[in-house]
């Protein structure tokens, strides 16, 4: 595989798109779109692990080296955003991913190009999040999101003490991978004190927002043109047994939409389900052309 990035010109400003390119001619070209605090980096797992395609992903406006692009943001910003992306390289039909956030998006997109998505393979994202009562859009993310959003407010003295940070997360109790630490070192910039996340946190909030209207991506799944595919991780985002996505409410989803698989990812929670091998080597299948899942969850 051969990684490379390019930045493209979208509304206000450039927009870094990372891509991992096979040597020999790829079995596909993805589109992998991260979560809501994540960067690209966040598929280099997958790209160890399918090696066979063209992986292209973006980092979302207000992240990575799209940090500085304005908002507001949104799912509907971002599904123009990857639009543009597609335009500039000059693809003109993909397979997309998404996780988490990127699930919503990758739903979102296929509404609003749906001749640019050849299908949709959602991990642990794509599925409407419902708002928790009496909370406000900062209280719910921070409920649901946890570490993930404290840390856009935190500073590192060093490096070092940012990947001891996410070595503590309860969903990586089992360690960080080389590549996952690449990840997390990839998110830092510099600050007056050390280092902080270069994520928008108030680009995040406009996400949230987005997520929680009612007339943004429900509608959109409810129109749903290409075959689509939801992996559910069986445990939360702090390892916790309760999961982002109770089963009974992907499979009343996919009693609804006859376009829309579900299948569990054994013995993964929200994270793991997109950084270890066993379940990248199931999305990697999914992504390859003429698979479907072997049966519903």
């Amino acid at each position: 595989m051969t990684y490379t990035t390019t930045d493209v010109p979208v509304w206000g400003g450039p927009l870094r798109v990372g891509r991992w390119a096979p040597d020999a001619d790829p079995v596909a070209t993805v589109l992998a779109v991260h979560g809501v605090t994540a960067s690209h980096r966040a598929w280099g797992c997958l790209a160890d692990n399918a090696g066979d395609l063209d992986i292209v992903a973006p980092d979302l406006r207000g992240r990575g080296r799209s940090s500085d692009l304005p908002g507001p943001a949104g799912l509907r910003q971002h599904a123009d955003d990857l639009a543009r992306v597609l335009d500039h390289l000059g693809l003109e039909r993909v397979v997309v991913a998404g996780h988490s956030m990127g699930g919503l998006v990758s739903v979102v997109m296929a509404d609003r190009h749906a001749d640019r998505v050849e299908r949709l393979v959602l991990v642990d994202g794509g599925l409407p999040l419902h708002p928790l009562p009496g909370m406000t859009p900062e209280q719910t993310m921070e409920a649901t999101l946890g570490p993930a959003t404290a840390r856009l407010r935190m500073t590192f003295p060093t490096r070092e003490a940012y990947q001891d940070f996410w070595a503590a997360h309860p969903a990586f109790k089992d360690g960080i991978s080389e590549l996952m630490a690449d990840y997390f070192d990839y998110d830092l910039v510099d600050s007056p004190d050390g280092f902080r996340s270069c994520v928008s946190a108030e680009l995040v909030r406009d996400d949230v927002l987005s997520q929680l209207d009612p007339g943004t991506l429900t509608p959109a799944l409810e129109r749903l043109r290409v075959p689509a595919v939801f992996l559910r991780a069986p445990r939360g985002l702090l390892d916790q047994p309760e999961p982002l996505y109770p089963a009974a409410e992907a499979q009343e989803w996919a009693s609804r939409l006859p376009l829309l698989d579900v299948a569990d990812i054994d013995d993964v929670n929200h994270y793991t389900i997109v950084f270890d091998e066993a379940p990248l080597l199931r999305i990697a299948d999914l992504l390859r052309p003429s698979t479907l899942p072997e049966e519903n969850a």
